[in-house]
């Protein structure tokens, strides 16, 4: 991993910690929210890259919230292309 993305697997799982408290469901929406809100396309491809190659070192609730992110960013991409 490189420090890069140990920042970012670090940043992540910190937001993570702060939304644990709120029980699964709204730690996952929590954290999918917050990272799309404040992270830049440069840290949103970091980690959707660090998640492919295996999301080595993130919180389990981190790691649902980045492939549920991800998965909705596909999607709306395919949405905007299509039509």
């Amino acid at each position: 991993m490189s420090s890069h993305d140990g920042r970012l697997v670090y940043m992540a799982n910190q937001i993570g910690k702060f939304f644990q408290s709120q029980g699964h469901d709204q730690a996952v929406a929590g954290v999918a929210d917050h990272i799309k809100k404040f992270w830049d396309p440069r840290m949103l491809a970091g980690i959707y890259a660090h998640l492919d190659s295996g999301g080595a070192d993130l919180d389990p609730n981190v790691r649902e919230a980045i492939a549920l992110l991800k998965a909705k960013d596909a999607e709306e991409r395919r949405a905007a292309t299509a039509g």
